[in-house]
């Protein structure tokens, strides 16, 4: 299965998961008035908007190039993180003001080992996720599987301190439970914001980065007719890179052998992996 076949069924399985977590989660939250679990519930309804995202925002990026596309969809990959993570911020907005309030007014919170099970049905769920979405991320580069991979994590983190809230009301720590709504809305309000600045900076047409810039330069150094090098521009299309080069040589070269050098040097910097695209002009020096 191909990168965007893949990620096509990670934002499934994300919507199925998250889907059966919210409805257990909610459900006991609401009858045992536990703040933390439904933070935790409310998080699960965005984690279902995340994966409906992925999903939605992986089938427009993997439309190939057209005749109004030059250059393919990749960057609906970053509008619909874009999104993700606006989502984020403001489930969090929400959930930061209830765990206040419940810090303030108290706790209504009845245990119940009903909600240590969803808790626990809850971190294994997700951890499974998080593993499944971190073998793909690691495998494509993909800013919507790696969104998700960082949500399933965070879950895994937050559920478990759900969980601690919920057992320390058998000692009568009632308290805990609004902290741990406001760490949990802190959490994914900073989570929120990392994925916004990634994805505004792959809109903002954001350089490519000084380590795939050196290789692109040591690469085209090999080149002993190469006598100088300008300045790398590049503009991300999605989560590659068209790259141009403005290369200078020997202005006594014919034109055939100069196009001939800077076509091999597409060629070479077009392998990269971040590159999409490479563009070489060439201009004459004189010596």
């Amino acid at each position: 299965m191909d990168r965007f076949g893949e990620t096509k069924k990670a934002g499934l399985l994300g919507i199925a998961g998250n889907l059966f977590l919210l409805i257990i989660k909610a459900t006991v939250g609401f009858i045992f008035k536990s703040q933390s679990m439904i933070a935790d519930a409310a998080n699960s309804a965005g984690d279902i908007f995340a994966s409906l995202m992925t999903f939605i925002g992986n089938k427009i990026a993997s439309e190939p190039q057209d005749n109004s596309h030059n250059f393919g969809h990749g960057k609906a990959e970053y509008i619909f993180s874009l999104l993700i993570a606006i989502s984020m911020v403001l489930i969090s907005f929400k959930l930061l003001y209830d765990a206040i309030y419940t810090l303030i007014y108290g706790s209504k919170l009845t245990f119940s080992w009903l909600l240590v099970i969803v808790c626990l049905v809850t971190i294994i769920t997700k951890f499974l996720l998080f593993l499944y979405t971190s073998k793909l991320s690691k495998k494509y580069t993909n800013i919507l599987l790696d969104s998700n991979k960082k949500d399933h994590r965070n879950d895994c983190i937050t559920t478990c301190f759900t969980l601690v809230s919920i057992l320390l009301t058998l000692v009568n720590i009632y308290w805990f439970d609004g902290m741990v709504g406001i760490g949990i809305s802190v959490w994914i309000c900073l989570t929120g914001a990392k994925i916004f600045i990634e994805s505004y900076n792959v809109l903002m047409d954001i350089s490519i980065d000084e380590k795939t810039a050196e290789l692109i330069l040591d690469l085209a150094h090999n080149y002993e007719e190469i006598q100088k090098l300008d300045k790398i521009a590049s503009s991300p299309v999605g989560y590659k890179y068209i790259v141009f080069l403005t290369i200078y040589v020997d202005g006594n070269m014919s034109t055939f052998e100069s196009h001939k050098l800077a076509d091999q040097l597409e060629r070479d910097v077009g392998a990269i992996e971040k590159v999409y695209k490479a563009v070489v002009h060439v201009n004459p020096i004189t010596i």
